[in-house]
């Protein structure tokens, strides 16, 4: 039996995004035209997407989540994701990563997913 140690106190569990990289909005804005189908606001403003990771070469790495481990999309959501992304100019590759820790949850929306969605 291995023993787990909890992570560290002070370490996020979102990994922080490289939102000073030139590529960052752009990636952004890319990424904001994938929807999840079940829910009529993109995936960014839900809170899917935790980290958008751009190294020194402009390679791409996203971790992101789904509303649910059950989702119907599972599969092809991190797809949409890349193909969404790849396409930008100056960006190398893109790898995609599904998490489920942390968990999502409704808190993770955007102001402007909860006013679309009718929660505020």
């Amino acid at each position: 039996m291995t023993d787990q140690s909890p992570p560290l106190e002070g370490t996020p569990l979102i990994a922080p995004s490289s939102t000073d990289h030139d590529l960052y909005d752009p990636i952004v804005e890319a990424v904001r035209s994938v929807y999840d189908p079940e829910i009529p606001v993109n995936i960014f403003d839900l809170g899917l997407v935790y980290t958008i990771d751009i190294s020194q070469e402009n390679e791409v790495k996203v971790i992101m989540t789904l509303t649910a481990p059950g989702c119907p999309v599972a599969g092809e959501m991190p797809g949409w994701v890349a193909d969404a992304i790849e396409p930008l100019p100056g960006v190398k590759q893109v790898d995609v990563e599904l998490t489920w820790e942390p968990q999502w949850g409704m808190d993770m929306m955007s102001d402007e997913a909860r006013l679309e969605l009718g929660f505020m």
